[in-house]
């Protein structure tokens, strides 16, 4: 018996996803509830499993292809009895159509365009990873070829016999560790590698790729310039001296990280200096609705992420009544997920204030943007030793810029500017978090 896959209700307001990797392809075998194909939102990127064990028997969308929810987008042959080796007739045909340009929306352009100046032995070994089946090579692992080599994708392995190059050389950056074909032409342009065929083919990889934004990078776009073209957006700066936050961390690091089996580190103390500013000054912990300002009596603080499909803002919930060992967990864990595409969609909404870390890629100063229809985001950055004036002595001590970006609709010169002093201060010296003062 068929029976449908649709896709699933992935949030209230999402009414349309798009359709990411097929990580099962038609006439292979599946189990109840293994993942059988990605699909993407505005937020987050969602795996679809079986809901009965079979042979996916058709695919009837694409990689790349909008979809409904609750739409019908492949279909399965309920206990069927997998095929033994690779596909046959009709089937197998189709497979090595998708095997060249499957892999995703780019795969047939960038083909093209490599082949359009290839030596007779190119095209050649370009035909035979054609004629491959549509699969990652696996080992027995499922995630590993010979070798220890990464699973590779087809266009990815064309693009390897092309250039002479081994799957083990070239960095993989695809879910579950497999070597798409934008790492290997990453590589070859990075190593400066000569395509074969001389100079004519070298000239044919200077060719231009168009490529449909994901749907997370085109909310992500619509949301910072609705920010920038709605709200009256200030920045005001200072700077935080680690000297205290860094020794506690000394002090305590291995104490803390056996009792509660998380690592200590500097993010907590951020959120929890911001909580105790927020308290102080709730026109940063509110929002404007029509003519109304709302003031919020919870903390929802957002952490932006970076993951591989781009910038994430997980929430974490009621923040104020987290430990710090809770909030480290619970950071931890939104940043291991993001690089899995696993966030849902319900941790990426709402939030009251936001943080971003702009010092864990080495940025020394920024300004970051306001996260509608927030009112504040904090920027933290990268720590240096510099000379400070302390005591009237002039000594090397560990420096952090910090960064407020705020909504001057609602938010005063003044009270930005005493918030931003009042993390400062909670920061260099911790224990008035602690005692309120």
């Amino acid at each position: 018996m068929s029976v449908d896959l649709k896709v699933p209700s992935v949030g209230e307001s999402i009414t349309e996803v798009f359709i990411g990797e097929w990580l099962k392809k038609e006439g292979e075998p599946v189990e109840k509830d293994e993942a059988v194909v990605e699909v993407e939102t505005d937020k987050a990127t969602l795996e679809v499993p079986a809901s009965v064990s079979g042979v996916l028997s058709q695919v009837l969308k694409q990689e790349g292809d909008s979809a409904a929810v609750g739409e019908v987008i492949a279909r399965i042959e309920e206990g069927a009895a997998a095929a033994e080796g690779a596909p046959s007739g009709k089937a197998s045909a189709k497979h090595g159509g998708e095997a060249a340009g499957g892999e995703a929306a780019g795969g047939e352009a960038a083909g093209q365009a490599a082949g359009s100046g290839r030596t007779p032995a190119a095209g050649r070994a370009a035909a035979s990873a054609a004629g491959a089946e549509a699969q990652p090579r696996r080992g027995g692992d499922g995630r590993a070829g010979e070798g220890g080599e990464p699973a590779v994708m087809p266009a990815a392995q064309r693009l390897l016999d092309e250039h002479g190059l081994r799957a083990a050389q070239v960095p993989a950056s695809g879910p579950g560790g497999r070597l798409l074909k934008e790492d290997v032409q990453r590589y070859v342009a990075k190593a400066g590698a000569s395509a074969p065929g001389g100079a004519e083919e070298a000239e044919a990889w200077r060719q231009e790729e168009a490529v449909p934004m994901s749907p997370l990078r085109r909310r992500v776009a619509e949301r910072l310039v609705e920010a920038q073209h709605v709200a009256a957006l200030l920045t005001t700066f200072n700077e935080v001296d680690m000297s205290s936050v860094m020794a506690l961390r000394k002090e305590y690091r291995d104490a803390f990280e056996e009792r509660y089996q998380v690592r200590l580190g500097f993010m907590s103390f951020f959120v929890k200096a911001a909580i105790d500013a927020l308290k102080r000054f709730p026109q940063l912990n509110a929002e404007i609705r029509e003519d109304r300002i709302v003031y919020k009596n919870y903390y929802d603080i957002g952490v932006a992420v970076s993951s591989k499909k781009g910038l994430v803002v997980p929430v974490v919930r009621n923040a104020e009544r987290l430990s710090f060992a809770e909030l480290e967990s619970v950071i931890g864990d939104f940043g291991r997920r993001a690089e899995e595409n696993r966030l849902n969609p319900d941790e990426l909404q709402g939030g009251t204030f936001t943080i971003s870390n702009g010092g864990v890629f080495g940025s020394l100063m920024s300004t970051p943007i306001v996260n509608p229809p927030q009112s504040g985001v904090l920027g933290m950055h990268a720590i240096q030793e510099r000379p400070v004036v302390v005591d009237g002595q002039v000594a090397i001590r560990p420096m952090m810029y910090l960064a407020l970006t705020y909504d001057h609709r609602i938010v005063d010169g003044r009270e930005a500017v005493t918030f931003l002093k009042r993390i400062k201060e909670a920061v260099e010296s911790p224990a008035r978090m602690l005692l309120e003062v």
